[in-house]
């Protein structure tokens, strides 16, 4: 793992000796294992140590240089400063980036979480025992063709010229898997489920399994449905994917690139239901993946995005906070270019006597479990989506798999179509959030 003491210590000599006074450092090192199975035997198992680190150098002119390296003894942290030096005469003469002012505020107290490794062995039984339970779920289901099970200790840091030091270390377990159905005369069917915790130990495996075991023989016994507008419930992956396809409504840097949905002066703005609210919370207590400073060294924090409905906040770093004459909220990527990207997505309602609807009332109205093709189905600058997704068409608590169906839609739009969100929350990887229920959504089936 990272020695960051040790790194500051060759930085500051090297830089003293090459006659750099401004420079910044932000790195990174992965010890991972993982291992996949195939029929009940071993199918890859993988170890690796990943370090890298970004270096960026002012010169006197104050333009920047950055390079990267993935040697961090004292001979490749004094190769990279000298790389960037020599960089930062080429560097961009306009908004030109700084320190953060908070780059020495304190940050969060949160005590490193490194979790002793389990044995590769361990992680192979303990995947070909999923994988087998998951195979003896249902006659239907005849392999489990994507599965991976992983253990990963990953160490965080950032330093500058100017003495500040900030270091972080967690430790993580993730489990994947996804079944898939094969049935004479039927279309093959499948579902996945991930699960993420600190180590091994606490590792919710048997939840994994009986998530994907529950969707994929839902999944079993599909029909078509006629294309039309439906009442749409998303579940909480599918509305938190949508969430991340249009970030850019929020974030300050996609904003002063003209690359939004939103302007400068959006702030304050009806984006949503007034019942909507959206943050963006790196700190939350469930989220395992919990940051406590970003790549410019400012402290993470809760930001307000979405508030009654109305767009209160935007995701900064350094430069474009001072762009927009703001404060940095820890969002901040470092690079060639700083970019600006979220944490921990919180979606929730502020509404005290809100309609609940439910679903084992409901009549004609789709379950929307996971949206696909995000890739090519989103236009993020118009705001408009046509996905295909897997869900599940419910009347009256029963839910009959759809064959093939794809949900189309602006993205405005939806947010203020609205009609209910639920109180009960689920957690996942990306965030909080509950179930969603929109009117009046374009679905076209087969």
């Amino acid at each position: 793992m990272l020695n960051t003491e040790e790194i500051a210590n060759y930085a500051q000599i090297s830089a003293k000796e090459i006659g750099i006074t401004k420079y910044d450092i932000y790195g990174s090192s992965v010890d991972e294992t993982s291992v996949e199975v195939d029929n009940g035997e071993p199918k890859q198992v993988q170890a690796s140590n990943r370090s890298s680190v970004i270096v960026r150098v002012w010169n006197e002119k104050e333009t920047v240089g950055v390079t990267t390296t993935t040697d961090l003894d004292e001979l490749g942290l004094k190769l990279a400063l000298e790389t960037a030096k020599e960089a930062s005469i080429f560097g961009n003469t306009e908004n030109i980036p700084e320190f953060s002012p908070e780059a020495k505020n304190p940050i969060a107290n949160i005590s490193d979480q490194l979790v002793e490794p389990a044995p590769v062995p361990t992680l192979i039984d303990t995947l070909i025992q999923a994988e087998k339970t998951l195979l003896e779920a249902h006659s239907a289901i005849k392999g489990v063709p994507y599965n991976g099970l992983s253990q990963e200790d990953i160490k965080r840091f950032y330093l500058n010229s100017e003495g500040a030091m900030r270091q972080e270390a967690r430790s993580y377990a993730v489990i994947y898997l996804y079944s898939r159905t094969e049935e004479e005369g039927k279309k093959p069917r499948g579902a996945s489920s991930m699960k993420i915790s600190r180590g091994l130990s606490d590792l919710d495996i048997e939840g994994c399994l009986k998530e994907v075991t529950e969707k994929t023989i839902s999944h079993i016994n599909y029909q078509s449905i006629p294309s039309g507008k439906y009442r749409v419930v998303f579940s909480s992956k599918a509305f938190l994917s949508l969430i991340s396809a249009f970030s850019n409504l929020f974030n300050a840097q996609n904003i002063l690139d003209k690359q939004s949905l939103s302007n400068p002066d959006s702030l304050g703005t009806e984006v949503a239901v007034t019942s909507l609210c959206l943050c963006d919370d790196a700190l939350h207590p469930d989220n395992i993946g919990a940051e406590t400073f970003d790549g410019e060294g400012t402290p993470t924090r809760r930001v307000e995005l979405i508030k009654n409905g109305v767009l209160s906040g935007l995701l900064h770093s350094t430069g474009t906070a001072k762009r927009m004459n703001a404060q940095p909220t820890g969002n901040a990527n470092i690079g060639a270019k700083v970019t600006v990207g979220s944490h921990f997505y919180h979606v929730f309602s502020n509404a005290t006597e809100a309609p609940q609807y439910s679903l084992d009332d409901a009549e004609n109205v789709i379950l929307i479990d996971k949206l696909q093709a995000l890739h090519a189905g989103v236009n993020a600058l118009q705001g408009s989506f046509s996905l295909p997704f897997d869900g599940w068409l419910v009347n009256q608590g029963k839910l009959t798999s759809i064959d093939a169906a794809t949900v189309a839609g602006d993205f405005l739009e939806l947010l203020k179509s609205i009609i209910c969100i639920e109180t009960e929350s689920e957690v996942t990887p990306g965030g909080v959030c509950p179930r969603i229920w929109v009117d009046n959504l374009s679905v076209t089936g087969e």
